[in-house]
């Protein structure tokens, strides 16, 4: 056993100073790109946000969407029942706007996410006059530049998509929060200037022209996953997906225990399905960095109650911890940069982007774990079983 754990160790060293040099990679990333020129590209845009129900701090989210500093553009709002509680507040936003906003009725999805059927039902109603589609999430706060900042990039024809991430912010400050903030923060960092890019559903550009090429409508049908259905439409064609961390989108979230591990569940679940290689992969380093934990804490206390306690054996167990934490605090330095507007409670809350990453690989190999038995999702009140990316179940409503 003592063997395995250096062993372990070893490789946990490799690997976190691997991680650390990505964790510099990033942090240059975003400061070359918010110190560069956005460019002048701007098309006639189609801005299109799913909705259901009511969630925190939504009246703002919605207006920040409404009130980007860009010259032409759309607001697209579809939603499956004309009854949902957000509509009192789409009519009492669009009727405070000089900005044209169209609220879309896509009725009940069959044999595909709610999301999934809501965004097909609004690009059908968006097709004829614009030349950018831009997809955002409803829970999502972005700044007045996000939209020219997003869209710029696609001057470059070439190009497949440009897209983002999010970053999670708690509003009541609660633990359970804060450690879904910690969990999702990696996922940011997993986008670069790589060939391995996928798209983020709450800040994606795409040309009309590329959408269309790319015959999303296609993918889209019988997924659950708009995000991953659309990078894999990209791929097949071989067209690159830009990031711009400069459009990184300020996201409230707040949850309970079990909202964490339905939200966290639910997202590697996905992974399994869409992209079975990444879940694969990061479960396996998920397991590596828990069992060099555990391994070390249990032989030193095993040692402790034999009368001969091995204080470097706890010290080399607390490596990885600290490793990932060291990552915390470049992920966080970069993130300050890209959302000043947000520094105060950057600083305020930063135990948990740096503290709370020692215990994120943790949770993550529990849902690893999840996803290895089920393919059952629970997301927005309904029940989904997804059986193929192409094809999903809906089970309960």
């Amino acid at each position: 056993m003592l063997t395995l754990f250096y062993l372990l160790i070893v490789e946990q060293v490799l690997q976190g100073l691997h991680n650390l040099w990505g964790g510099l990679r990033w942090l240059h990333l975003a400061q070359r790109r918010i110190a560069s020129h956005s460019g002048f590209y701007a098309p006639r845009v189609a801005v299109i946000c799913p909705m259901k129900g009511i969630e925190a701090g939504l009246e703002l989210n919605l207006s920040a969407l409404l009130s980007f500093d860009y010259p032409d553009y759309e607001i697209f709002f579809p939603m499956a029942s004309r009854d949902d509680p957000a509509r009192k507040i789409l009519d009492r936003i669009a009727a405070s706007t000089k900005r044209k906003v169209h609220i879309v009725v896509a009725g009940r999805p069959e044999g595909c996410g709610e999301k999934v059927n809501n965004l097909r039902a609004a690009v059908y109603e968006a097709t004829e006059g614009f030349d950018v589609f831009v997809f955002a999430d409803s829970d999502g706060r972005p700044g007045r530049s996000w939209l020219a900042h997003l869209v710029a990039p696609l001057a470059d024809a070439q190009l497949g998509a440009v897209t983002t991430f999010r970053w999670f912010f708690g509003q009541r400050g609660g633990f359970w929060g804060a450690l879904a903030s910690a969990w999702n923060a990696p996922a940011a960092t997993y986008l670069g200037e790589h060939h391995n890019n996928f798209c983020w559903g709450g800040g994606t550009a795409i040309r009309r022209e590329r959408f269309e090429q790319a015959n999303v409508l296609e993918y889209w049908k019988g997924s659950v996953s708009d995000d991953f259905s659309l990078t894999e439409a990209l791929r097949r064609m071989g067209a690159p997906i830009l990031f711009a961390p400069e459009c990184l989108v300020p996201t409230v979230l707040d949850c309970d225990a079990n909202g964490l591990l339905e939200f966290t569940n639910r997202q590697i679940i996905i992974a399994r399905v869409y992209e079975t290689r990444l879940w694969a992969l990061g479960g396996l380093a998920h397991l590596l960095y828990c069992s060099a934990v555990v391994i070390g804490i249990g032989i030193f206390f095993a040692d402790l109650l034999a009368g001969s306690p091995a204080i470097h054996i706890l010290l080399l167990a607390m490596i990885p911890p600290v490793l990932s934490m060291a990552r915390g605090v470049l992920r966080l330095a970069a993130v300050m940069e890209l959302l000043p507007d947000w520094k105060p409670k950057l600083l305020t809350d930063g135990w948990i982007w740096t503290l709370l990453a020692a215990v994120v690989p943790f949770i993550s190999l529990w849902n690893t774990i999840v996803a290895l038995f089920t393919r059952q999702i629970r997301w927005r009140g309904i029940r989904y079983e997804l059986i193929s990316p192409g094809q999903t179940r809906i089970l309960t409503r």
